[in-house]
């Protein structure tokens, strides 16, 4: 492994070109473009070999052509974010359906209308109910660490379903970090080939993503569910393989700071995760007895963890990246249903940084103060005063 200064989209590029992918295919949209960017530069330059680089018309295009690709057997990549994402939808939840272990890498953007490029999560969490495993990174090395963890774990046989790698846009894809990039040896060493358990082939024709009648359909959304459910089990040991293997251990389905002890507990995911862990350690500097839960999978959510986790706090602040309209925030809704008859913490879910806003230190904290003061229930922070907004 070199160290080096290598902005985010670089260290995604580079890690997928050692996974040895056979098809990339993606359309350029802002903050992602980058990443498929530098892949085609390397493609151009001869160093993604038994590869095929192809630009497509639309995102829409894009998933479908890795759909057709990785029913073939092929390993297939692609990135996108936003309202390319949301634009590759149908064709995402066929892959899901086909169990096709396509890896992506979302650079989270915020959803139109209004227009914005910049980072929330508002993105991705439209994508939770399609039966893609979705990862949150902290920074560019666990990033550069997930792709080839994507790979293995979306690729195992008791999984076999689309990852989503998701990096906050700008925060991440545009920062520059020193960066552990890993080297051919090691990833040929922790990833082997790709080995699908059934494939298109001329020599054995199959149909993928046929027509289910109601005496069938049903069954197609068990197994996935099922498969879904072991993704926990598989993603702990890849996990674990590669924290022994690089030394780099980011947790499991969670990581926790500072839980033994704690009263109140502070939710967050992506690279917000890195100020509220500041704040936190602040805190405690002053007696306060406060942890840090910072979710990694979202998708399979991890249920018993975060039981065993929060079991003992007397209340749990989420920060949120996306808003359920019409109830709260998507993280708060799964935490409270998953610690149901569990737990009588009380959850303060606070959305903030919609839209790229900026998310200051102060606000991070004064959301875990104020939550000693309120009732629990869904606060936007950082808003502007209500005179000046327009309804």
């Amino acid at each position: 492994m070199v160290r080096k200064v290598v902005r985010g989209f670089y260290a995604v590029a580079h890690a997928v070109k050692l996974c040895r992918p056979n098809v990339i295919c993606a359309y350029p949209i802002t903050p992602q473009t980058e990443i498929v960017e530098n892949l085609a530069a390397m493609y151009a330059n001869g160093e993604l070999e038994n590869c095929e680089y192809i630009t497509a018309e639309s995102e829409f295009g894009a998933a479908s052509i890795l759909v057709g690709a990785s029913a073939t057997g092929a390993r297939t990549f692609t990135a996108t974010c936003s309202q390319g994402l949301i634009l590759m939808s149908e064709v995402l939840w066929n892959a899901a359906g086909m169990r096709l272990p396509i890896v992506m890498v979302i650079a989270n953007r915020s959803l139109s209308a209004p227009l914005s490029i910049w980072n929330d999560h508002q993105d991705s969490m439209a994508m939770r109910d399609a039966c893609i495993m979705q990862v949150y990174v902290e920074n560019n090395q666990e990033a550069h660490d997930m792709i080839p963890q994507a790979y293995k774990i979306a690729e195992n046989r008791d999984v076999m379903l689309p990852f989503m790698v998701c990096m906050d846009g700008y925060k991440l894809t545009h920062a520059y970090e020193p960066v552990d990039l890993l080297d051919q040896e090691t990833v040929d060493k922790f990833l082997p080939p790709y080995d699908p358990p059934i494939k298109l082939t001329t020599k054995d024709p199959l149909t993928f993503g046929c027509y289910a009648p109601p005496h069938c359909y049903m069954e197609f959304r068990v197994v996935m569910q099922r498969a879904m459910e072991r993704a926990k089990k598989v993603m702990e040991d890849v996990f674990e393989e590669w924290a022994g293997l690089t030394g780099r251990n980011w947790g499991g389905l969670i990581a926790t700071d500072h839980m033994e002890d704690a009263e109140v507990a502070v939710v967050a995911m992506g690279s917000v995760v890195g100020l509220v862990r500041d704040v936190v350690e602040e805190m405690r500097k002053e007696g306060k007895k406060v942890g840090l839960v910072k979710i990694r999978s979202f998708r399979p959510f991890p249920v018993e963890d975060l039981r065993k986790a929060l079991k003992d706090v007397e209340r749990i602040v989420v920060f949120e990246r996306a808003v359920s309209f019409g109830h709260e925030g998507p993280v708060a809704m799964e935490l409270k249903s998953a610690l149901f008859g569990h737990s009588d913490a009380k959850v303060y879910s606070f959305a903030v940084g919609l839209g790229g806003r900026d998310i200051p230190k102060q606000l991070v904290r004064k959301c875990i103060e104020k939550s000693e003061e309120i009732e629990p229930g869904f606060y936007f922070e950082g808003v502007k005063d209500f005179e000046e907004v327009i309804v």
